[in-house]
């Protein structure tokens, strides 16, 4: 528009050379409708942005829309996506500034600018080339006595009038949110969902019931929204099969599952749709991996693709890493490789009970055996399987059976599981020791992961393995000989459930 407003000079000026040269007979025909149509093109202009910009002297906050930002009802209940029925006026506070004070002021307004997606802040004055029209936010100001002290200081200081006015904006479907969009298009009342797990490219959901029939709606929302995913999917069952996968369906965008994600600096590849991955456990992977120092082994019994055997590993540790699922085994490979770790970790496709009483079992064997003289490293046993790996700690009893007796080489265990109980912290101890058959008071810690489900909790138990559950006969103090008694003379204890047994993990 200001193109325009140049090519056709002031308002005044075309007006006086419109008159004249009607007036004039000796003009030719053709001229005087060619200043015709520049004279009504002229006054189309001033009428439209007169309509859009007009000089009020404030604006009644009473009047303010608390829907301001909504789509219009008409989407309510649409399942395929039409950009176009997004469209929107809404009339929103401005200030008129010289176009030499504009990059001032707005670093010094933040808080009183308009903040919406995809839409300029500053824009031209369409009655005079000079000045700048800042978008403020109408929830914020509302007449001039709305701005803060400090920020009427700065108005004065910069000689800009704080009267505000009011601009016609017209929004569009680039300038409303995720959250808005689906609020507005779902069932009035339903719980919307905008978030979502991102793996790389892929971006993970989990929809509800009523969710749905809009379901190809959402997942394109999402990709338009949200730079770089490519893919959105939906978990369409539990993981409930022995690799730790779940079934899903691609909502929108491409199929392809194969994806890149980088986790505290490291990078790991893999095809989502065939093993497990959890972005929300990236602070646990850590917090781990920092308990370990250079030189102590890590046991990693469901290794997955890697997120605790590799930082491990870089810590100059040795590793060993094991996972049942194929496609795990064979992306953990990779990511070893890719990390520049392949030489430090030693990666096993075995079940969990195979692997301790197998690798882990002759391992500890040969540090035990260890000479009195050389160090001997801590030695950590990690655990991640929740839905089940509390139920693989009784294999560590009279697990060095047989052997040199040492209590100095204790492994610390962190097993994780999950807790419907009220004090998940005591239920999950109280399990665990249950399976060893051993008191773990004052020798463990429960530390609470993450929140999974209503009323349930994933939680980590961290414990030194006493050395009365790995060697028979070993002396025990009161309270083991008693759960060891308890356990003798209660009914008889459930049968160990191996990684080949189906389970159920949210």
């Amino acid at each position: 528009m200001r193109n325009l407003w140049r090519s056709l000079g002031c308002s005044g000026f075309l007006k006086t050379y419109y008159r004249t040269i009607t007036s004039n007979s000796q003009i030719p025909f053709t001229w005087i409708s060619l200043a015709q149509s520049l004279h009504k093109t002229l006054a189309f202009y001033l009428y439209n942005q007169r309509n859009r910009f007009s000089t009020m002297p404030e604006i009644d906050k009473n009047k303010i829309d608390p829907e301001l930002y909504s789509p219009p009802s008409q989407v309510r209940g649409m399942t395929k996506l039409d950009r176009t029925a997004f469209k929107k006026i809404v009339t929103i506070p401005v200030l008129n500034v010289r176009k030499e004070m504009v990059n001032k002021l707005v670093r010094s307004l933040k808080k009183a600018l308009l903040q919406r997606p995809g839409i300029k802040r500053v824009i031209d004055d369409p009655k005079d080339e000079g000045n700048k029209l800042v978008m403020l936010d109408p929830y914020k100001i509302v007449s001039d006595d709305s701005f803060e002290e400090s920020e009427r200081l700065l108005l004065k200081q910069l000689n800009v009038n704080p009267q505000i006015s009011s601009y016609s904006l017209e929004l569009t479907y680039e300038n409303f949110k995720t959250e808005e969009i689906l609020r507005a298009v779902l069932p009035e009342g339903q719980d919307v969902t905008s978030g979502f797990s991102r793996i790389g490219h892929i971006a993970h959901l989990n929809l509800r019931d009523h969710q749905l029939p809009f379901k190809q709606l959402i997942g394109q929302v999402i990709i338009d929204k949200n730079q770089g995913i490519t893919s959105v999917v939906n978990k369409i069952n539990t993981i409930d099969n022995i690799y730790r996968n779940f079934q899903m369906e691609v909502l929108s965008g491409e199929e392809n599952m194969i994806t890149k994600v980088r986790e505290n600096n490291y990078i790991y590849e893999f095809d989502f749709s065939k093993v497990y991955w959890n972005p929300r456990l990236s602070t646990e992977h850590n917090r781990i991996t920092e308990l370990l120092r250079p030189g102590d082994v890590l046991f990693d019994v469901f290794a997955g693709v890697g997120p605790f055997a590799i930082p491990v590993a870089k810590k100059d540790c040795t590793v060993f890493a094991n996972d049942l699922n194929p496609e795990s085994h064979k992306w953990l490979l990779h990511n070893c490789k890719l990390n520049k770790v392949d030489q430090k970790v030693k990666i096993f496709n075995l079940d969990g009970k195979d692997f301790l009483q197998g690798p882990v079992r002759e391992e500890l064997m040969k540090l035990v055996k260890q000479t009195s003289k050389e160090r001997k490293p801590h030695v950590h046993i990690v655990m991640n399987l929740p839905a089940m790996a509390i139920e693989f700690l009784g294999i560590f009893r009279c697990l060095l059976d047989g052997q040199i007796k040492n209590s100095e080489l204790l492994p610390t265990v962190h097993c994780y599981s999950f807790s419907k109980a009220d004090d998940p912290v005591k239920d999950v101890q109280q399990r665990a020791e249950a399976l060893l058959g051993a008191s773990l008071k004052g020798c463990s810690s429960v530390h609470l992961v993450r929140n999974v489900a209503p009323n349930k909790e994933m939680a980590c138990i961290t414990f030194q393995v006493p050395a009365s559950v790995l060697y028979e006969n070993w002396p025990m103090n009161e309270e083991e000989q008693f759960l060891k008694a308890e356990n003798l003379e209660g009914p008889p204890f459930k049968r160990l459930r191996t990684s080949k047994t189906l389970f159920e993990e949210s």
